[in-house]
């Protein structure tokens, strides 16, 4: 089959001949991949900066934003069946006995730092023709939902970040504030804030660009008030009871602090590189944290509840903003483009390659 393979050992990103799959137990499912989406994520480990083969190969199949289309199932498969539109989680169990969140299939709390991540590391990822997964970590999907579906896996930890959200405001014996702030216009951000709105959020998105460019025009088709950090200090942003930091840039999540109300929360999501140093007045950082009960909290990845939850917001989405939805896929290629879009820093909000 083909692939797009990494090897870390001979610093090369190349299209492969990778062997196809089979069976192998009852609950395993063969799925055909129909599209897998380019991030920033796969974009760093083309630049070597992290990222790991599974054992015993060497090379690993990149991508982790995938739909695909079940095509074989195996004789204990309960639900799949051929035809089935499914998008595969990422992040699978580690093998350590006592980890409790590994235990419990909520992964994405893993304490020892050995799960496997599809496309990430110990584990191929979904630019292939076809994988095979157990199918408790491969999640339905409406065929409705098919044009947009690849946005699944980006959403997933929004719903996570706002899962959290809501346990954690349960401190309070009052209602928390409804005033949100989004830094990033990506797509993670921009799912972020529509996410928000469906929940009645009053909503700004807070990006680096100028109000002129593609990801401002569908921040305010979708109702969100737009700003450029360039242009307009964060003093005069507005304050905000819950910011969801979707840039990767610690200067971005400590300047936005500025702008947190008292009983705020802070949600961390991007994972930035070593040796991004800021000069920051940690006095008067610790004394507003602790004087104004504010929070900040760090999510990764996500577990099968925030699938579930995200195809059941993108299906809100698709009602409420058909347009601008689909206006956050820029493009789909062949798979054979991959390069333009991995190698190179592609124009565009979400770019998706097409098998």
């Amino acid at each position: 089959m083909r692939a797009v393979g990494v090897s870390q050992a001979k610093r090369e990103v190349r299209l492969i001949d990778h062997p196809e799959p089979k069976l192998v137990r009852p609950d395993e499912v063969k799925i055909r991949i129909l599209e897998v989406g380019v991030c920033g994520t796969v974009r760093e480990i083309c630049e070597f900066k992290f990222g790991e083969p599974p054992a015993g190969s060497e090379h690993l199949v990149l991508g982790h934003e995938a739909v695909a289309e079940v095509v074989e199932a195996g004789t204990g498969v309960q639900a799949l069946k051929p035809g089935t539109l499914v998008v595969p989680m990422v992040r699978l169990p580690c093998e350590v006995p006592t980890c409790a969140p590994c235990v419990a299939e909520r992964q994405d709390f893993c304490r020892t730092d050995t799960f496997p991540e599809h496309g990430i590391r110990r584990s191929h990822g979904f630019m292939t023709e076809k994988i095979v997964e157990r199918e408790r970590y491969l999640v339905p999907v409406p065929a409705d939902l098919r044009e947009v579906a690849v946005l699944v896996e980006p959403l997933t930890i929004m719903d996570k970040a706002l899962k959290e959200l809501d346990a954690i405001q349960m401190r309070m014996p009052f209602p928390a504030g409804k005033r949100a702030l989004v830094l990033g216009a990506g797509p993670v951000g921009l799912l972020g804030a529509m996410a928000f709105l469906l929940r009645g959020y009053e909503t700004t998105v807070v990006a680096r660009s100028p109000a002129t460019t593609p990801n401002a025009a569908l921040t305010k088709a979708i109702g969100a008030r737009y700003v450029s950090s360039r242009e307009t200090p964060v003093g005069k942003w507005g304050e905000f009871d819950a910011i969801y930091e979707a840039a990767g840039s610690p200067a971005a999540a400590f300047e936005s602090l500025g702008a947190l109300a008292a009983n705020g929360v802070l949600i961390l999501t991007g994972v930035p590189g070593e040796g991004d140093f800021l000069k920051v007045d940690v006095g008067r950082f610790v004394r507003d944290v602790v004087l104004r009960n504010q929070l900040i909290v760090g999510t990764v990845n996500a577990g099968k509840a925030s699938f579930t939850g995200a195809i059941a917001s993108l299906r809100e989405m698709n009602r409420r903003w058909p347009g601008p939805l689909r206006g956050l896929i820029t493009s789909r290629s062949p798979l054979e483009s991959f390069a333009d879009l991995l190698l190179a820093k592609p124009g565009g909000i979400k770019n998706v390659l097409v098998l």
